[in-house]
């Protein structure tokens, strides 16, 4: 059965290169993202590891746990470890799950028999400190993931889930939200003391409110 929006995001114990993984536990109260690959040594995968590695530090000032998924072993990941930090001059600094009986592949549902029946598709998984999926993304193997839009999501999930607004297309960190179309006219002026402009009676912008 495929995970929906708002479904707990299932637990597990795994081992990573980064020791013993119980996953809940791991995330605490932080936000997570964990994302999927088809295997290790495959070129679009060193390029998107390595790219994390060097954005971590943008994860972690949102309180974001990252975690990736390879259904190769532990001895594997290690020697592709030391590809990524070659090839794409990073140092990797989040576990990589060694998931070669395929548990959290099927858990999360990555595995797609009409894409490929052995290997995972790249799943993106984003997950609130409620232990809830919050957003989810599936590319195929030959598109490498933009990580740019992964952190825009997170940043519009924060403010969405503390305010009650939503954010409008292309929309990033700094600029005008929308007010919530279940928020009255009069409630919004003290909700959003920054104001709120009216287009139309159901399309009402107001500047981004603080954290």
């Amino acid at each position: 059965m495929s995970l929906r929006l708002g479904d707990v995001a299932p637990d597990f114990t795994a081992n990573t290169t980064e020791g013993t993984v119980r996953f809940h536990q791991w995330l605490g109260n932080s936000w997570g993202v964990i994302f999927s690959h088809p295997a290790d040594y495959t070129p679009v995968c060193t390029t998107e590891l390595g790219a994390v590695a060097k954005i971590k530090a943008e994860f972690e000032k949102r309180n974001v746990k990252v975690i990736a998924v390879s259904v190769d072993p532990l001895d594997s990941h290690r020697g592709w470890i030391r590809d990524i930090n070659e090839t794409q001059r990073c140092t990797m600094n989040f576990p990589i799950i060694a998931d070669g009986d395929r548990k959290v592949a099927t858990l999360y549902d990555m595995i797609h028999p009409n894409a490929d029946d052995k290997a995972t598709v790249r799943s993106v998984f984003i997950i609130g400190p409620d232990k809830k999926i919050k957003l989810t993304l599936t590319y195929p193997a030959s598109t490498g993931r933009n990580f740019a839009e992964i952190l825009r999501t997170i940043d519009s999930l924060q403010i969405t889930a503390n305010h009650k607004v939503a954010t409008p297309a292309d929309w990033r960190q700094g600029e005008d939200c929308i007010v919530s179309p279940s928020v009255s006219d009069a409630d919004a002026q003290k909700l959003f003391p920054k104001g709120v402009r009216q287009v139309k009676p159901y399309l009402r912008y107001t500047p981004q409110p603080d954290p």
